[in-house]
C-alpha cells in the first residue's frame, strides 16, 4: 500500500527549530519572574541549537529523541508529560520521535509503528493530513488562512478486557512550518478563488501547488483523549434509529457489543422489554436467540409474574435498580431462574420512559457478583433516552400491526369503507380544537344493496342434544355399575336408593333432553356419587376398578364423559372451517372485481352479509351490472358450498348435512355505523324489515306442505317481488347449463313469519353428480 508521501511527495524533515522558537517566546513572556529559570533554559536551548538541524528521519539518533523529550517537557506541563498520552512525530511520519509512557502503551506496536485502526479509513486519514499540509503552505506563502476541522479517532484494543477503546487524536501543529524547495510561484486572484473553492480536495490542489515543490519541517504533537464513552453513545444512537436493531438478532448483537464496550465488560448481556397494558413483551435478549423478538415472535408474560421483583421496583420508582448478587436477592431466591438469564449474577435495570410514562426496561447483566457498581448507573442514565425512543417506535409499529389485524379479522371497519372513517376522524380532530366535547358525526351510507346468504348444518341443535344425552347416559351407566358393585359388597339401603335415582335420570334422558337436564345430572353425579369415591374405593378391587374405569372415561378438560359430543364438535368444526375458508376465498376474488362491504359469521354453519353500492366507494363506480353479478355470485357460491359439504362428508366422524339459502332484495336501503356497538346497522324503520326477514328466514316453511324451506342438497332463494324472481330464475337457468345446478326450480309460497308476510321462494337442487371429482378443487379453494 503506498504511503502518504508516495501520493503527496512533500519534502518533510524533523526540525527542533519551530519548537525552540516557541519555547523562547514562552520564556520571554515569563519576564523577570522566571529569570533564573530562563538562564537555565537558554543554556539548554543553545546546546540544542548547536546540533545539526533539520534532520531527515533516516538520520535520527537516540540523542535526537532524548532532546525532543526534554524540549517537549519545556513546552508542555509536567503533568501532561507524566500522565497523558502525548507523542511527537516528524511531519507525515508514522514513527514517533518521542512518546509518553501512556501513548506508547496504547498506540505503539513492538516494531515502533502505530497500532490500532482509525475510525476513518487510512485513505481518509491521509487525505486529512494532506489537507493540513496545503493549509500550512497557503498560509505561509499566499496569505490564505483557513481552518478545517478534520476529526481523527483511533481505535485500539484494551489489553485488560480485549474490548475496543476509542481515542480522539488532537494534533498540535504549532511546531511545524512550511518550506518551498524553490521560490514559491505566484497565484493570481482567479487562482486564489479556485483554491478556496477546492480546499478540501487535495487531488485538485496538487494541480496548482505540486507537492514536490513544497516541504514541511518541525514536529507534530499528538494528544490522545479517551472518547470511548461518547463514541459508544453516538454509535448506539445511530443504530437505534434503525428499528431492526432491536428486532433482529444481528442488529441486537451489534447493540450488545456497543454496550459491552461502553461498560468495558466483555461478558455483559443485555435485554429489552416493553410494557403493553398488563403484559410484558420481551423485545430482545442477548442470551436468547430462539427466534424473532418483537411482534409475532415476542415472548409475552403477565405483569403479575414480576410482582415484588427488581423489575417492578425500577418501573414503579422510575429509577435505575441494581442487584449486586442475583443469588442473594429475595425475589430471585423465591422465583429462581424466572427473569434473570442463566449465569447472570449482577444485574442493573433501567426504566425506559416516554412522555412521562414508563414503557419498558433495559437491563444489563454480568456473570460476576457485585460487578455492576454505582458509577455504571451514570452510564446507564446516558443511554436511557435513546433506548426509550427505540422502544416507543417499536411499540408504535406493534400497535400498527395490531390495528391491521383487528381491521382484517375483528372490526367491522372494512377496508372498503375505511376512507369514510378517515375523513370523519380528520373532521373530528378539527372540531376538537374549538369544542373539546365534540362528538363524531354520524356515518351513513345511503342506497346500498344487501346481499345475504347462509349455509347451515341441518339439525345441528338436535344432533347436539342427542350427543349430550348419549354421553350423560353413558356416564350414568358407569355410575350405576359402581353403585351396584358397592351394594354387593355392603348391602346398604342408600345404594338401592342411588340405583333408583340413576335409573330415573336415564329414563328421562331417553324420553328427550330438556334444557336443564345436563346441569341437573352433572350436579347429581358430582355431589351424590363422585363425592363418595374415596370411600367406595375401599370396598374391594371390583368396586375400585369400577371407580377407576369411571374416572378414566371422563375428559380431563371438561370433567365429564365427552365422547359423542367431542366427535360432533370436531365434525362441526372441520366442516365449518372448510366452508368458511372456501367462502373467504370466493369473496376475496369477488372483492377484486366488485368492491363491497363484507361480514362473515361462523356458528353451526356459515353466513355472510354484503353491502354494495355507489356511496360505499370513495371514487364511485357501482352499476346495475355489478348488482346482478352479486346475485349470480350468491347462487354459484351456495352451490360450491353444497358440493364442498358433500365432498367433506365421508371424512367426518358424525355425518352432517347442510342446507343453503340466499335472500334477494333489489330495493336499496341505508346503513349507519353504531359507535356504541361498533358495527353497521340498517337505518330507518322501513329498512329494519330486511333485518327481521334475515333473522327469521332460516325457519321458514312452505305454505302448501308445511315442510322446511331449506333442504339438504338444495338452494332456497327468498324474494318479495316478481322482478327479483325473474332475475334469479335467469341466473338459475344459466347455472343449470353450467352444471352447477340441476332439475327444474320450484316456485313456493311461504307461511307468514312473525312480523313478515308475503314472502316467496325459488328452490333448486345442486348438481352433485360430479361432487366427488370436484371435491379436490373445491377443498383446495377452502384450504
Amino acid at each position: 500500500m503506498p504511503s502518504l508521501l508516495d501520493k503527496y511527495p512533500f519534502f518533510c524533515r524533523m526540525s527542533f527549530g519551530p519548537l525552540i522558537k516557541a519555547i523562547r517566546a514562552s520564556v520571554a513572556r515569563a519576564g523577570q519572574e522566571g529569570a533564573c529559570r530562563s538562564m537555565e533554559i537558554d543554556s539548554f536551548l543553545e546546546a540544542a541549537e548547536a546540533l545539526p538541524d533539520p534532520v531527515p528521519d533516516a538520520e535520527l539518533t537516540e540523542e535526537h529523541k532524548r532532546l525532543a523529550a526534554e524540549l517537549l517537557r519545556l513546552a508542555f506541563s509536567p503533568t501532561a508529560m507524566e500522565s497523558e498520552a502525548v507523542a511527537a512525530f516528524s511531519p507525515f511520519s508514522r514513527r514517533p520521535v518521542f512518546a509518553t509512557d501512556a501513548f506508547r502503551r496504547l498506540f505503539i506496536a513492538e516494531d515502533g509503528t502505530l497500532q490500532g485502526q482509525m475510525s476513518r479509513t487510512d485513505e481518509g486519514f491521509d487525505r486529512g493530513l494532506a489537507i493540513r499540509a496545503y493549509l500550512f503552505i497557503l498560509d505561509r506563502f499566499y496569505g490564505i488562512r483557513q481552518q478545517v476541522q478534520y476529526p481523527l479517532v483511533r481505535i485500539v484494543e484494551d489489553p485488560e478486557t480485549g474490548l475496543e477503546r476509542h481515542y480522539r487524536i488532537d494534533p498540535d501543529y504549532r511546531f511545524v512550518e512550511a518550506l518551498a524547495v524553490d521560490e514559491a510561484s505566484l497565484l493570481g486572484e482567479t487562482e486564489k478563488e479556485w483554491v478556496l473553492d477546492h480546499l478540501t480536495d487535495p487531488e485538485a490542489l496538487r494541480e496548482v501547488l505540486p507537492p514536490e515543490r513544497f516541504g514541511l519541517q518541525g514536529l507534530t504533537v499528538f494528544k490522545a483523549a479517551d472518547t470511548t464513552e461518547a463514541e459508544m453513545v453516538s454509535a448506539l444512537s445511530r443504530d437505534l434509529i434503525d428499528q431492526e436493531s432491536i428486532v433482529s438478532m444481528e442488529g441486537f448483537d451489534r447493540l450488545q457489543h456497543h454496550l459491552r464496550v461502553l461498560f468495558q465488560r466483555p461478558e455483559l448481556t443485555a435485554g429489552i422489554a416493553a410494557l403493553e397494558q398488563n403484559q410484558i413483551l420481551l423485545l430482545n435478549s442477548g442470551t436468547d436467540k430462539s427466534g424473532d423478538c418483537i411482534f409475532a415472535g415476542s415472548r409475552h408474560a403477565s405483569v403479575s409474574l414480576f410482582s415484588g421483583s427488581p423489575f417492578e421496583r425500577a418501573v414503579d420508582s422510575g429509577h435505575i435498580v441494581r442487584v449486586a448478587d442475583v443469588e442473594k436477592d429475595a425475589w430471585f431466591q423465591k422465583e429462581p431462574g424466572k427473569a434473570a438469564p442463566e449465569g447472570i449474577r449482577s444485574l442493573m435495570i433501567a426504566p425506559l420512559s416516554y412522555k412521562g410514562r414508563v414503557i419498558g426496561t433495559l437491563d444489563v447483566g454480568s456473570p460476576k457478583a457485585g460487578d455492576l457498581c454505582p458509577m455504571d448507573t451514570v452510564l446507564m442514565s446516558q443511554i436511557q433516552p435513546l433506548f426509550a425512543m427505540a422502544v416507543n417506535k417499536a411499540l408504535d409499529d406493534f400497535h400498527g400491526q395490531i390495528q391491521r389485524i383487528i381491521k382484517e379479522k375483528c372490526t367491522p371497519i372494512h377496508p372498503v369503507v375505511e376512507w369514510r372513517f378517515e375523513q370523519e376522524a380528520l373532521a373530528h380532530l378539527e372540531a376538537l380544537r374549538t369544542d373539546e366535547n365534540a362528538q363524531m358525526a354520524p356515518i351513513v351510507f345511503k342506497d346500498v344493496f344487501p346481499i345475504y346468504g347462509i349455509s347451515d348444518v341441518r339439525g345441528s341443535a338436535a344432533e347436539r342434544n342427542r350427543a349430550i344425552s348419549e354421553d350423560l347416559s353413558a356416564q350414568l351407566a358407569l355410575a350405576l355399575k359402581i353403585v351396584k358393585e358397592a351394594g354387593t359388597v355392603r348391602p346398604l339401603m342408600i345404594f338401592r336408593e342411588l340405583e333408583k335415582r340413576i335409573q330415573g335420570h336415564m329414563k328421562r334422558l331417553k324420553a328427550g333432553l330438556d334444557s336443564d337436564d345436563e346441569a341437573t345430572v352433572l350436579i347429581f353425579l358430582r355431589s351424590e356419587v363422585e363425592a363418595h369415591f374415596p370411600e367406595l374405593k375401599t370396598y374391594g378391587p371390583k368396586t375400585a376398578r369400577a371407580v377407576d374405569h369411571y374416572m378414566e372415561a371422563l375428559d380431563p378438560a371438561v370433567g365429564t364423559l365427552y365422547r359423542v359430543r367431542k366427535d360432533l364438535e370436531e365434525s362441526l368444526f372441520q366442516l365449518t372451517e372448510k366452508m368458511a375458508a372456501y367462502l373467504d376465498r370466493e369473496e376475496a376474488e369477488l372483492q377484486r372485481l366488485v368492491p363491497h362491504y363484507f361480514e362473515r359469521h361462523r356458528t353451526d354453519g356459515v353466513d355472510y352479509l354484503i353491502y354494495a353500492g355507489e356511496s360505499l366507494l370513495e371514487r364511485g363506480g357501482f352499476c346495475d351490472l355489478h348488482l346482478k353479478n352479486l346475485h349470480l355470485w350468491q347462487l354459484k357460491t351456495a352451490a360450491g358450498l353444497a358440493r364442498l359439504a358433500e365432498a367433506v362428508g365421508p371424512e367426518l366422524k358424525v355425518p352432517l348435512k347442510t342446507a343453503h339459502l340466499v335472500l334477494v332484495q333489489e330495493a336499496p336501503l341505508s346503513i349507519r355505523f353504531r359507535y356504541d356497538e361498533r358495527r353497521f346497522d340498517v337505518d330507518g324503520a322501513y329498512d329494519v324489515r330486511n333485518e327481521i326477514i334475515k333473522s327469521r328466514i332460516d325457519k321458514a316453511r312452505v305454505k302448501a306442505t308445511g315442510e322446511r324451506l331449506t333442504q339438504p342438497g338444495k338452494i332456497a332463494v327468498v324474494y318479495t317481488s316478481t322482478a327479483e324472481a325473474r332475475e334469479m330464475r335467469q341466473h338459475i337457468e344459466f347455472l343449470i347449463e353450467e352444471k352447477e345446478l340441476t332439475g327444474r326450480p320450484e316456485f313456493l309460497d311461504l307461511e307468514d313469519l312473525p312480523g313478515v308476510q308475503g314472502l316467496k321462494a325459488l328452490r333448486v337442487e345442486v348438481d352433485m353428480q360430479n361432487a366427488a371429482q370436484a371435491a379436490p378443487d373445491v377443498a383446495g379453494k377452502a384450504r
